[in-house]
């Protein structure tokens, strides 16, 4: 007897808002499957309104409802049984991030929480990694999103250490992350890997998928930091347009794939790693796990 619920998870970023509709496929002896069913992504930056001018713009609370309602109507003819919907970096930072949650709730029907760095960090954590994370092996996760980066160091299965840096592709394409940071980041991988001989990277992020995706690599196989240093000078000799024409990158994917690349180059760089595996999940697949393993 096969049971199917369907989960819907919504991810406010820095740089685009996403929802993922999830089949949930329930066999009796069987592991739980996990399928995707539909993902939307809409590129609203908050983190331009939220890093630069402190609060969301009128114009994109507008875009956020309008959203937020065809999220809504989407989730009920997908028949959702239950939904999540966070939001990370931009919205903790925004000033006047509880008008725009009270807002949404009031004219779209959709509650959401503003989660800290952290628990972003756990939440994606939940994303069923076993396949990639073998026992005795040390890996450090990194996820880059517009506005903050969390890493999250495993071994043996195990999270030992997680911390999330406001160092983001947004700040970045912003000029908002000093030198400051980046020795703060490179200070705290170099502790957290130096009891471990080696160490391999997991890459999560919209712009890592890319990356990988461009490399034409089957999902299992990793990328080399060779390939990776090699795709961000070849993009960084690209202009805007190009990036844009030749490697049909969405405008704002375009202008923010570098800044991503430059993190995960860093940290591989300073953990050691040779290798960077790049799964497809995200924070929106962790919602929806950590919801029916009732972790939130």
């Amino acid at each position: 007897m096969i049971s199917i619920k369907k989960y819907a998870a919504i991810d406010i970023g820095s740089n685009a808002m996403r929802m993922l509709v999830c089949n949930i496929v329930e066999q009796e002896g069987k592991e739980t499957q996990f399928n995707k069913s539909s993902l939307v992504r809409v590129p609203i930056r908050l983190g331009q309104d939220a890093f630069t001018v402190g609060e969301i713009s009128d114009e994109n609370i507008e875009r956020m409802v309008d959203a937020m309602t065809a999220y809504r109507l989407l989730m009920k003819v997908h028949g959702v049984e239950r939904f999540m919907a966070c939001a990370t970096s931009a919205m903790r930072e925004a000033d006047n991030a509880k008008d725009v949650v009270d807002t949404i709730e009031r004219e779209a029907g959709i509650k959401i929480e503003i989660i800290d760095g952290r628990k972003e960090a756990a939440i994606i954590a939940a994303t069923d990694l076993h396949e990639f994370l073998k026992p005795d092996h040390t890996y450090l996760f990194v996820d880059v999103g517009g506005g903050s980066t969390e890493f999250s160091l495993f071994t043996g299965g195990k999270i030992v250490a997680a911390k999330s840096f406001k160092n983001g592709t947004v700040r970045l394409l912003n000029n908002m992350v000093n030198d400051v940071v980046w020795h703060e980041i490179e200070k705290w991988i170099k502790q957290i890997v130096e009891p471990y001989e080696s160490v391999t990277l997991i890459g999560s992020g919209g712009n890592i998928n890319k990356i990988f995706k461009m490399s034409g690599k089957a999902q299992e196989k990793p990328l080399s930091y060779f390939y990776v240093n090699s795709q961000y000078q070849f993009l960084n000799s690209l202009s805007y347009e190009q990036r844009i024409s030749e490697l049909s990158l969405n405008p704002d994917r375009a202008d923010v794939i570098i800044y991503a690349a430059r993190i995960y180059l860093n940290a591989m760089k300073w953990s050691g790693a040779r290798n960077i595996y790049v799964p497809k999940i995200g924070l929106s697949d962790g919602i929806v796990k950590a919801m029916y393993y009732g972790k939130i």
